[in-house]
């Protein structure tokens, strides 16, 4: 459906899961032993894998805090975004990266929920792509004491509200890890 011409395949975005990121975030292990299942997935039917790591004044480059989590191992030939901005299209090279493997669909995975996560479906859908969420392989952190709901209704409501999300020719949707597919995404 994406409307980027002559983009039929699919890629998996892995967003900041860093240590620094993930660490006491709401279903941590569950969320990275579901990327791991994907990630199995991807590499098996040879759908290209894109990691995107953040930086910012609290996540130093190079940190610890700023190295993804060990339970994850990215591959050389794996493609690896660094970016500065919640929206992980936003002034990186990810766009170039998709386009090179073709890719109109993005499946999503990664923290946090609330930021980067929103940030890069919101910023896949408006740039043509379709955008799958996968609703239990991203996670953040708690914010109630700010005010925010607790982590657990803002993922069930960027769970909700992403299945229903469409743009003209495009479309967005959320399934549980079990549920992913690397097809693209059919105009039905």
């Amino acid at each position: 459906m994406t409307t980027l011409p002559d983009r039929p395949h699919t890629a998996l975005l892995i967003i900041d899961v860093q240590n620094g990121v993930v660490a006491g975030t709401h279903n941590r292990d569950t969320m990275i032993a579901n990327i791991n299942s994907l990630l199995d997935k991807a590499r098996a039917q040879d759908v290209p894998v894109v990691w995107v790591q953040h930086s910012d004044d609290q996540l130093k480059r190079d940190s610890e805090s700023w190295q993804y989590v060990p339970e994850l191992l990215r591959r050389d030939e794996e493609p690896l975004v660094h970016k500065l901005y919640g929206d992980s299209f936003e002034d990186t090279e990810l766009e170039a990266v998709l386009a090179e493997h073709r890719v109109g669909r993005v499946v999503v995975t990664g923290a946090q929920t609330d930021m980067c996560i929103r940030s890069t479906l919101h910023g896949a859908l408006v740039r043509g792509y379709d955008a799958t969420l996968v609703g239990d392989a991203h996670t953040t952190e708690d914010l109630t004491e700010y005010g925010a709901p607790s982590p657990e209704q803002v993922i069930a409501h960027t769970n909700l509200y992403w299945t229903w999300q469409s743009a003209p020719g495009r479309r967005g949707e959320t399934v549980d890890t079990a549920e992913v597919t690397f097809e693209p995404l059919s105009a039905g």
